[in-house]
């Protein structure tokens, strides 16, 4: 009767540390998951980040050579009669519709 009662404790036991460890196993791959998921949302927020970073720095060089352009007075007369419509004494503006 001994035998059984110590053959039952050890089996109710081995029972509670099994269950025990199967739910630290399941917690566990449910945090590691949960930070991978987080892991790959932050990869692909830098991928876009980088691509955006990459386009402001081309708009930076853009903006950097049409300042330096503004810096020339022959450029800025050329531009306002262009883009304004300005026009030198004697001249005549001609607008030809654009189609």
């Amino acid at each position: 009767m001994a035998k059984k009662k110590g053959k039952v404790k050890s089996r109710r036991r081995m029972l509670v540390l099994g269950f025990l460890s199967i739910i630290t196993i399941v917690a566990m791959s449910f945090t590691i998951g949960k930070y991978w998921v987080e892991i790959f949302e932050k990869y692909k927020e830098k991928n876009s980040l980088d691509k955006e970073l990459i386009s402001l720095k081309e708009k930076e060089e853009e903006l950097k050579v049409d300042a330096n352009k503004l810096q020339n007075p022959d450029y800025i007369a050329r531009y306002a009669r262009e883009k304004y419509q300005y026009s030198k004494d004697g001249e005549f503006i001609l607008q030809i519709p654009e189609e």
